[in-house]
C-alpha cells in the first residue's frame, strides 16, 4: 500500500498538473466514446491497450468479461450497460476477452472452482460457449480449446448484449456498433470479431478502412 500511496502523490504532483485542462473539463461531465466490457484480470490495462485518455472509455469489469442476458433485477452490470447506452449514448460497445483467462479455465475445468460457488454460478452465463467448444473443438489440445472458448465466450456475450432493451433500441436506430475483441497478453496483439465471416482478425485488418479514414481526416486537420 505505501507504493500505491506514493503513486498517488506522484500523480498529484507530476501527472495531474500536465493534464489539468483535461481534468477540469472532465469535472463538468463525461462523453465516452465506448462502453468497454472486459475481465477483472489485473493484467488487462485498458488505457494502455487502447491508448486512450481519461473520459474516453466507460469501463465495466468482471470475471470472464460476461454480460448476463437482460432480466429483471439483474444488478450492477445491467445498470451500467443501460446507463452507457441510454444516458451517455456511447456509439460503441466493446466486449474484450483475453488469453489465459482464469474464468474460462475454470469453465473448462469445474474442479478449479469447486470451492467457489459464486464463481460457478456466474460462469453459467458462459456455458453455451463451452457447449460450442465441446462440439467444434473435439480433438484439439487444452490450449487450443481454451483459445476457442475465449473467442466463443466473447461472441456469446455480444449476443447477450442484444437482449438488453437500451442496446436493442440503439441498434434499431443504427447509431450503435458492437465489437468483440480478444487481447493476447504475451504478444500484445488484439483480434477483433468480424460478424460477416464469423472469424476473429487482427485489429489492423478488421478496422483497416476505418483507420485509413481516421488518418485521412487527421491529415486534413479535422
Amino acid at each position: 500500500m505505501p507504493r500505491f500511496a506514493a503513486g498517488v502523490v506522484r500523480f498529484q504532483n507530476e501527472v495531474f498538473p500536465e493534464k489539468r485542462a483535461l481534468f477540469e473539463k472532465l469535472a463538468e461531465g463525461q462523453t465516452p466514446e465506448a462502453l468497454f466490457i472486459t475481465c477483472s484480470d489485473s493484467r488487462i490495462e485498458t488505457a494502455m491497450i487502447t491508448q486512450t485518455e481519461p473520459g474516453e472509455l466507460f469501463i465495466v469489469r468482471n470475471a470472464g468479461n460476461i454480460v448476463p442476458p437482460h432480466m429483471t433485477n439483474a444488478g450492477g452490470i445491467t445498470a451500467s450497460i443501460e446507463f452507457a447506452a441510454a444516458a451517455l449514448n456511447v456509439p460503441h460497445v466493446v466486449v474484450c476477452g483475453h488469453t489465459n483467462c482464469g474464468a474460462m479455465a475454470a469453465l473448462m475445468r469445474p474442479s478449479l472452482s469447486a470451492d467457489l460457488p459464486h464463481i460457478r454460478q456466474w460462469l453459467g452465463y458462459a456455458a453455451a460457449a463451452l457447449d460450442h467448444v465441446r462440439v467444434k473443438g473435439e480433438g484439439l489440445d487444452d490450449e487450443a480449446r481454451l483459445a476457442m472458448l475465449t473467442e466463443q465466450n466473447v461472441v456469446l456475450q455480444l449476443q447477450h448484449l442484444k437482449t438488453h432493451p437500451a442496446i436493442a433500441r440503439r441498434l434499431a436506430k443504427g447509431d450503435l456498433q458492437l465489437h468483440g475483441w480478444v487481447y493476447d497478453i504475451k504478444s500484445g496483439g488484439v483480434d477483433a470479431y468480424d460478424e460477416a465471416s464469423g472469424k476473429f482478425q487482427p485489429v489492423d485488418i478488421r478496422y483497416a478502412a476505418e483507420m485509413a479514414a481516421l488518418a485521412t481526416n487527421d491529415g486534413c486537420g479535422k
